[in-house]
């Protein structure tokens, strides 16, 4: 019974913006591709930046088209990856038109990191009931509903696994005859230079699925040092002449205090008393020791926000230097690599939008390990394409 909430019928299609048919588009443009495998095609909802459907190729997952409603994610997503970009709401989409951007007769893989933001630890503080965004994982369950494609993934923060829409999500696959595996998982165990908790959901319809096996060793994690040590030095308020995304936030002069007070690893509990922010002497302030905190040279950074160029919003102070981290730096702690694009040629660095694209973005490594999974599973499993015309079935 848990699945009703994933029909739905006669639904208002979005007008969208693509002039080509979606699946010819699709195809089109993954055609040279001699590195993916012939016998695997992806779709990736909420692509966002496309961290998730890089990490994807990288692992010879071929990604057909990735679907998010923010245009700003347009170019990061295509200027990178050889996929079609589809600025599209899925909650004006029918199954069949996602559905058609599978290439025919291959076994056919869903990925999906609906927004989280309704679910994350901060929003708990607010009544998010009448947050639309609530219902967009119900919309990632319909689409799968529609279109039963051999294998799902879904990528999120821990704190959905709580939730009603989850247990109703997982609910609804095993309905379906899904085998579904889910964990939450420290990112920094698969090669992310970065302590992020995500929660991992896996599915298939052929057999047990579950994802790779984790470093066990933390002396083995990626740190920040490996992973930023060798970027050009920088000011706060400088940018790198080669490189426009190598670019700190600026300091006041009495945050810049605060900086050169800070030890690296520290808290802002080792400033002089002057330099304590009002809001940190009351009770309700001295639970957040690691505001205005830098990170540590030879430990994984802390999780990446949409807020890490800022010094006051969390641990993002340099290890070294007295600046924030830089967007950059942000991006490739996200397991991005260097020459990742995320700003139009000839187009200026705004902070707040960047740091959105960097801070919801799927580690690259962790879509990594997430391909390397479902890879594994497929030839474990010796699955083979279903004869699928890309073709769904209407849904109620």
């Amino acid at each position: 019974m848990a699945d009703r909430r994933f029909h739905r019928m006669n639904r208002t299609r979005g007008s969208g913006e693509d002039p080509m048919p979606l699946a010819s588009y699709a195809r089109s443009k993954n055609g040279t591709e001699s590195s993916a495998r012939t016998d695997v095609s992806c779709v990736d909802l909420f692509c966002g930046a496309g961290g998730l459907t890089y990490g994807f190729s990288r692992e010879g997952l071929r990604v057909n088209a990735g679907i998010d409603l923010d245009p700003a994610c347009r170019h990061p997503y295509s200027a990178n990856n050889d996929a079609t970009f589809i600025q599209r709401d899925i909650s004006d989409m029918e199954a069949s038109e996602i559905a058609e951007l599978f290439t025919p007769r291959t076994i056919r893989v869903l990925a999906g990191c609906a927004p989280c933001q309704p679910f994350s630890t901060y929003s708990q503080r607010y009544d998010t009931r009448a947050d639309h965004k609530w219902g967009l994982l119900y919309e990632f369950g319909r689409i799968a509903v529609g279109i039963m494609p051999d294998i799902m993934t879904m990528e999120n923060v821990p704190a959905i696994k709580r939730h009603r829409v989850f247990g109703d999500f997982v609910a609804a696959l095993e309905h379906l005859g899904y085998e579904v595996w889910h964990d939450v998982v420290d990112c920094a165990a698969y090669g992310v230079p970065q302590s992020r908790k995500r929660m991992v959901l896996l599915a298939s319809l052929h057999g047990p699925i579950n994802l790779i096996e984790p470093l066990r060793d933390e002396k083995r994690y990626k740190t920040v040092g490996q992973a930023i040590g060798r970027l050009r030095p920088i000011g706060a308020g400088e940018s790198d002449p080669k490189d426009k995304l190598h670019i700190a936030a600026t300091l006041s002069g009495k945050n810049m205090a605060r900086m050169r007070a800070s030890k690296s690893g520290g808290t802002w509990r080792d400033w002089p008393r002057h330099l304590v922010a009002d809001c940190h002497r009351v009770d309700s302030g001295r639970t957040y020791p690691s505001v205005y905190g830098r990170m540590e040279w030879e430990k994984p950074a802390p999780t990446i926000t949409t807020q890490c160029y800022g010094f006051g919003n969390g641990r993002f102070g340099h290890p070294k230097q007295d600046r924030a981290i830089s967007l950059r730096e942000a991006a490739i702690l996200q397991s991005f690599p260097k020459s990742y694009k995320l700003v139009p040629p000839g187009e200026e660095v705004h902070f707040k939008l960047v740091g959105r694209l960097i801070g919801n973005a799927v580690p690259v490594d962790l879509g990594r390990a997430i391909a390397k999974s479902i890879v594994r599973h497929i030839d474990e499993k010796a699955v083979k394409p279903r004869n699928s015309t890309g073709k769904a079935r209407r849904t109620r």
